[in-house]
């Protein structure tokens, strides 16, 4: 039984049919490529090398969730995925309706389940850590910095590797809570206690840190042990009542995972614990403009219930309850950062490769090379807010690493 009857027709293979039927989506998919200076099957490191035959039906009919499943099952390359993304991003900001992926849309679920629901409720956040974090604490010493610091470097200061792009921004964070010996320091979102440790190493203060991660809370206390740092395994809206009021806080990298319906929440149980003398240090990715939840590859693959806030929608939450002293974006140096994850993660990969598997490195490295990509692109920032709670008197005065 050939495809001719298969099909129930006998105008042609299956094969022939099946490019036929390709045929408009493949030129559609080219057309928009181009928008981006893209070419399918070109001979630049940034240009799109197909290799299954499906990938345009896929973009077309799931958006970015298409584009990165496709790339997963080994469908599609490029010689620098980077490059690839910074271009076709970079068209999304510049091209409005003319961008290359402005005829997808994410799923109408997807929008709905954003807009509507909170995903980011006291039983979902657990969802996190378990599907990201907990990869294996063995991953992560591998692909970050000597500390274990999973948030954007700070290289503008001159840094020439990871491990000194890590430690200028624990120190510049250090110095804009103004750390003074015995002060009291909470932690929201710890991980493995990065900026506890050299905190309470450097400027002699107790730190208390709280995450939803078993694995983060075990390796943060070997790590940190001798030192006067406290892990707690919470969820940041359980912690009033039971840690005391801090003289600082810092939030590194967690307030990704809050979402919108819970902004003002998050800011609550800062000002409930924060000393009114105090100060908080926000540190966020962002967007530059408002949108619904995530990107639904990102949010499906890595970052499950995720959402990036806006600066009016975070403004929004502060009022009424911080004064905004300062506001840093550095988030042209996440580019840098994410590159060089990427790069010690290649390096490791034969120790991971057996037990992790093929399509998990080819996720991992488009998750690490898209993000490089769209900071390049600008399309999305890295802001350090500095909050308190009255206004620090005579005004304050963002320090430097000089």
């Amino acid at each position: 039984m050939d495809a001719v009857n298969l099909a129930g027709n006998n105008t042609g293979t299956g094969v022939e049919r099946s490019r036929r039927r390709g045929a408009p989506a493949r030129e559609w998919f080219e057309r928009l490529l181009a928008r981006a200076d893209i070419r399918v099957n070109g001979d630049r490191p940034w240009d799109m090398q197909l290799i299954g035959p499906d990938v345009p039906e896929r973009v077309l009919g799931q958006g970015t969730v298409g584009l990165g499943e496709s790339y997963m099952d080994g469908d599609w390359t490029a010689d620098r995925l980077d490059q690839f993304f910074h271009k076709l991003v970079r068209a999304q900001m510049t091209l409005g309706d003319q961008a290359p992926l402005s005829g997808t849309r994410p799923p109408v679920w997807h929008l709905l389940k954003a807009r509507w629901l909170n995903r980011q409720t006291r039983r979902r956040v657990w969802e996190v850590a378990q599907r990201h974090y907990d990869l294996g604490n063995d991953f992560y010493e591998a692909m970050l910095d000597a500390r274990m610091t999973y948030t954007c470097g700070y290289w503008s200061a001159g840094a020439r590797t990871l491990d000194e792009a890590q430690e200028a921004k624990l120190e510049l964070t250090c110095r804009k809570l103004g750390l003074k010996p015995g002060m009291r320091v909470l932690d929201i979102g710890c991980g493995w206690g990065s900026f506890m440790k050299y905190a309470a190493q450097r400027h002699g203060v107790t730190c208390v840190g709280a995450t939803v991660s078993a694995e983060q809370v075990a390796l943060g206390r070997e790590r940190c042990a001798g030192l006067p740092v406290e892990f707690m395994l919470q969820d940041y809206r359980d912690l009033p009542g039971k840690t005391g009021r801090f003289d600082r806080i810092v939030s590194l990298g967690m307030f990704e995972h809050v979402g919108h319906k819970n902004y003002g929440a998050f800011i609550d149980v800062a000002a409930a614990l924060l000393e009114p003398d105090g100060l908080f240090l926000l540190h966020t990715i962002g967007r530059n403009e408002q949108g619904e939840g995530t990107d639904p590859w990102i949010d499906k693959y890595i970052f499950p219930n995720g959402e990036l806030p806006t600066v009016a929608r975070l403004g929004r939450a502060c009022e009424k309850r911080f004064v905004v002293e300062d506001l840093h974006n550095f988030g042209a140096d996440y580019d840098r950062t994410l590159m060089s994850w990427h790069a010690n993660v290649e390096a490791a990969w034969p120790r991971f490769k057996e037990r992790l598997g093929e399509r998990f490195h080819r996720m991992w490295s488009y998750y690490l090379l898209s993000c490089a990509g769209a900071f390049r692109a600008r399309d999305i920032q890295l802001w350090q807010w500095v909050l308190s709670p009255h206004g620090v008197p005579g005004g304050y005065r963002r320090p430097t690493l000089a």
